[in-house]
């Protein structure tokens, strides 16, 4: 005589028993909900909307003047010369990434004279992109120095503090911006000073990432003052070299003032995505400038041992084409006249948010400010304009405007087509978000 399971299994399935009370729970039934990323999450949300006029001011990519994603010409010329090199094949990389991508990233940070590559004194390896290199950074200072504190600034990417705990290193934040959107320099050293030495102090190259404030070459110097009192582990963070400001060799003063001039040992991260427009790829690097050739060596090893059980080595791709263009000095002016247009582009489009906010009589996003002039005061891919959670969230909900709800935007998501309609929609989150 047949079972009831044997029976059931011998019918079909709208026929089967709907008594699953037997049934073992899933073992991870009790894993919660993880929360949405906040950046990632607002891209999903525009993706579902199907109203024509909505406008995504979230992930920070590259648009042209009509919106759309682009690929570098350099790009396009590098992937034709890599698919017609026969001679390139698709193996596994080193562990440390592909030598040629290795040599000119570095020197594309530190520049061509730098005493330290000259010495070779900087250990490098491959990343996924800048987050990988950070994560890596984080796992080598955790084996290296556990305990050690991360000072990371406020605000800052919403990825940092996670990547460091996620390494199993603790974080504390220090002051960074003052109510009106400029540079809290007094607060930023004091907290720096006072924090414990040997402590991890995360640094943005350029083009700080939320609010577009960066120091000055003079406030600069004294950050770097504090670091080396505190006998601080530096992370330069560096996400848009060239494409904040059109110049690699300005954007990258503060990793080069640092390194040339003062000689701090020093950790540097490089992405990409944006100033390659490789944001798929996943391409960067880390750097870690040392202060003699053998350390370099043993660091470097480490670094290895870090990544193997990791993801064991890199991808190809990406690293093939950045160092294709380094590599030929056509492509390399190529890239540098492209990296300029994108940095124009931003810097134009903040303008014309300002005039449009200014022709309608749109007042400021609170009573701190007298004006939108901090929007054009800022630097690189993000505005940090001020708005409120609420202000926020009615550009969301009234007007298809989607952005993170610290009041960022993506000045890469506006253009000259849809930054009159940005503006007359936060007049109105100014104007009304207080009735809701």
């Amino acid at each position: 005589r047949r079972g009831a399971s044997q029976l059931d299994a011998s019918l079909p399935l709208s026929q089967r028993s709907s008594d699953d009370s037997n049934m073992k729970a899933s073992t991870w039934s009790r894993v919660p909900m993880a929360p949405a990323d906040p950046i990632l999450g607002v891209a999903v949300a525009y993706t579902m909307d199907p109203d024509p006029r909505k406008v995504n001011l979230g992930i920070g990519a590259y648009r042209n003047e009509q919106g759309k994603p682009i690929v570098l010409k350099c790009v396009r010329e590098a992937e034709k010369k890599i698919a017609m090199d026969e001679t390139m094949m698709k193996e596994y990389l080193p562990i440390q990434g592909l030598d040629s991508f290795l040599k000119v990233t570095s020197q594309v940070i530190f520049g061509n004279d730098s005493p330290a590559l000259r010495d070779e004194r900087v250990a490098v390896v491959q990343s996924l992109s800048g987050t990988g290199a950070l994560r890596i950074a984080g796992e080598f200072i955790a084996g290296a120095k556990p305990g050690a504190l991360v000072y990371i600034s406020d605000p800052s990417w919403g990825n940092h503090h996670q990547i460091f705990q996620r390494s199993g290193l603790k974080t504390r934040t220090y002051r960074y911006l003052t109510p009106t959107m400029g540079l809290d320099i007094g607060g930023m050293l004091q907290d720096l000073a006072a924090a414990p030495k040997g402590s991890v102090f995360v640094l943005h190259t350029v083009a700080h990432n939320p609010t577009g404030v960066d120091p000055t070459q003079a406030q600069w110097k004294q950050i770097a003052d504090v670091c080396q009192e505190r006998e601080a582990i530096i992370v330069f963070d560096t996400a848009y070299q060239g494409y904040a400001s059109g110049d690699l060799n300005k954007d990258a003063w503060s990793v080069r003032y640092f390194a040339n001039e003062r000689n701090m040992e020093l950790m540097v991260t490089q992405s990409y995505s944006k100033n390659f427009g490789l944001y798929g790829e996943r391409i960067g690097a880390l750097n870690i400038m040392c202060s003699d050739k053998a350390t370099a060596v043993k660091v470097q090893s480490q670094l290895k041992a870090v990544v193997r059980p990791m993801y064991s080595n890199p991808q190809l791709h990406g690293a093939r084409l950045v160092s294709a263009v380094l590599s030929d000095r056509a492509l390399t002016a190529l890239w540098e006249e492209e990296l300029t247009m994108m940095s124009n582009q931003i810097t134009a489009m903040r303008q014309a948010l300002v005039d449009a906010l200014a022709a309608i009589r749109c007042p400021p996003p609170n009573s701190k400010f007298s004006s939108w002039k901090h929007i054009t005061d800022q630097i690189g891919m993000f505005a940090y304009t001020g708005l409120s959670v609420k202000q926020c969230e009615l550009l969301t909900a009234k007007h298809h405007i989607y952005c993170t709800k610290n009041g960022r935007f993506s000045m890469a998501g506006v253009n000259p087509g849809n930054v009159k309609y940005i503006a007359e929609a936060m007049k109105d989150a100014v104007s009304n978000s207080a009735k809701l």
